[in-house]
């Protein structure tokens, strides 16, 4: 048993002043008034470990040239099969800086140039390779808006079927849908009547059954969509498949219905990212403002980073934003450790400093908040990742 002190603890759902946490081996024993076990240091500050619950990191590398970059596949415009986890690299060094900010677990995407473009994955920053990284897998990547047309006008680069239009790439995608639905009845049909003259119906195709289990409602749809006629459209989908899907991005944002209709329909909003440059027609009324729309609509919903679009190791620095709407330091602490683990399905071993679930937390030599502090100690699953007393960079004379 190993305990850490802590004179302020966020735990995920409280905020504890001079408390204990004991954690023994990867998991956590219990949170204290009194300490049990071999002490790993007294710490101003102890927090969850965060969660990036959308990012491209590994996949965009720090020091590449960007045409390098494997977010993005260009061989066609639905791709059901593609898996974000081939594309990562882990000497990426951009973990090891979103492990010294306390940033231990990703959620790795595809990114936004297809209407499809494959799986999803929750990685550890640490891993040795994407075999040991990976944590599980938290849905299909697709894409509405700008992004999947915008790339029609370059066919030399971006290969197969490609939309023009918001309407076109509603269509392709609803095409798949119907012929996948379509081929699934006409075998339930053929296999309820019996008879030995039965037509012969294919099996599904690999791809096929991986929209099959969007249709069943066993994969989410992951759906990057800026503005708010484009997450209609995405509603009506939903409502014509059945399907389960969250809303990433949501940046144009500027009227509070919309998010209304989100909770009232159980689709989170994973946000962000804040801090980015609206550098497209469907970003013109991204504002920090909106942020006071997302909170008061009462939706379930997270916060992203999109790195590269904002550097991972600043996820905790964007949180700002949120106590200027008046949230409180715990309040957003819960953004990037509960509710980002709640909305990947995670959070049954992350996302919360409690009994049972995985001891990955970081210690901070004072207020998160305050750019004057950062973590001195991390531990992801009792390992001990970052101490800053043997990785701080020597000084000059």
């Amino acid at each position: 048993m190993t305990y850490v002190r802590a004179r302020t603890l966020y735990t995920g759902t409280s905020v504890l002043k001079d408390a204990y946490l004991l954690f023994d081996g990867t998991t956590i024993a219990g949170v204290s008034r009194a300490p049990k076990g071999e002490p790993a240091g007294e710490y101003s500050v102890v927090t969850p470990a965060f969660v990036d619950p959308h990012c491209h990191i590994g996949m965009e590398r720090s020091g590449e040239p960007s045409d390098e970059g494997e977010a993005n596949d260009r061989m066609d415009s639905l791709l059901f099969l593609a898996d974000a986890l081939d594309s990562v690299q882990m000497d990426d060094t951009a973990f090891r800086d979103s492990v010294e900010m306390g940033v231990l677990y990703s959620c790795v995407l595809p990114g936004s140039g297809n209407i499809v473009s494959g799986r999803s994955a929750v990685i550890r920053n640490w891993a040795g390779d994407t075999t040991e990284a990976l944590v599980a897998r938290a849905g299909i990547k697709a894409a509405l808006g700008h992004n999947p047309r915008s790339v029609a006008a370059r066919p030399h680069e971006w290969k197969g079927t490609r939309p023009f239009t918001r309407m076109g790439a509603l269509a392709l995608l609803r095409r798949r849908f119907l012929e996948v639905r379509q081929k699934i009845e006409e075998a339930r049909r053929a296999k309820k009547s019996g008879s030995s003259n039965r037509p012969e119906v294919k099996p599904l195709t690999p791809e096929e059954e991986v929209v099959r289990a969007l249709l069943e409602g066993r994969e989410r749809l992951r759906t990057h969509v800026h503005k708010i006629d484009d997450i209609a459209g995405l509603l009506r989908l939903k409502e014509e498949f059945g399907l389960r899907v969250t809303v990433e991005h949501a940046g144009d944002v500027h009227d509070g219905r919309i998010f209304s209709t989100l909770k009232e329909q159980g689709v989170p909003v994973v946000f962000g990212p804040l801090d980015a440059f609206a550098y497209k027609v469907e970003l013109k009324h991204e504002n920090w403002r909106n942020l006071r729309l997302l909170i008061d609509s009462g939706v379930s919903y997270g916060l992203m980073t999109d790195h590269p679009v904002i550097p991972q190791r600043n996820l905790a620095v964007t949180l700002r934003w949120f106590l200027r709407c008046g949230l409180s330091r715990q309040q957003a602490v819960e953004i990037v450790s509960r509710r980002n683990a709640e909305i990947l399905g995670i959070h049954g071993f992350l996302g919360t400093l409690e009994k049972g679930k995985w001891a990955s937390f970081a210690c901070w030599n004072g207020d998160p908040f305050d750019l004057a502090s950062w973590p001195v100690r991390v531990w992801g699953e009792g390992r001990l990742l970052h101490d800053e007393k043997t990785s701080r960079p020597k000084g000059g004379a």
